[in-house]
């Protein structure tokens, strides 16, 4: 099927900025203000503000993401030591045990959000390398991977 023609590019659309032109096909608004090219109105202290900024702003994701995963392992530790006994049986005290674990990783990860964003916050304003805690990720790795395997092994031993 054929597409009717366009309408020719009037000056309005192509003389947006001295030395600057529109897309081809790409016009204003009917009765808007003409195309302008936006970059040249920044100034170069606001493009090297926006450098912190970003980091600041993927430091909060971070934090964000960290108090997600704590409130998650919370929700798993009511799940493992509440309702997982009542469905498939077993030991209520083993259950339990495990759900506290569980329990206490959620409140680990949400103290040390905490912590490492208020540390991020220090090290941006100060411009300082942003802290790396190797340790954090090592202690949180193991203790997911010990509970997991013995939720594993638990549901196995109970079905």
């Amino acid at each position: 099927m054929e597409q009717p023609p366009s309408d020719p590019p009037t000056s309005r659309d192509t003389a947006a900025s001295p030395g600057i032109s529109a897309s081809p096909g790409i016009s204003a608004a009917p009765g808007a203000a003409p195309l302008r090219d936006v970059s040249a109105s920044f100034d170069a202290a606001a493009l090297r503000d926006s450098a912190p900024r970003r980091t600041y702003l993927a430091a909060e994701r971070t934090y964000l993401a960290w108090l997600r995963t704590g409130l998650g392992a919370i929700g798993v530790a009511l799940a493992v030591g509440r309702l997982l006994p009542a469905l498939i049986g077993g030991s209520h005290l083993a259950y339990g045990l495990l759900g506290v674990g569980y329990g206490l990783l959620g409140i680990f990860l949400i103290g040390y959000a905490l912590v490492r964003a208020r540390r991020v916050r220090i090290a941006i304003q100060a411009d300082w390398p942003l802290p790396l805690d190797s340790w954090a990720l090592v202690v949180t790795t193991a203790i997911g991977l010990v509970l997991a395997i013995a939720t594993i092994v638990m549901v196995a031993a109970s079905t």
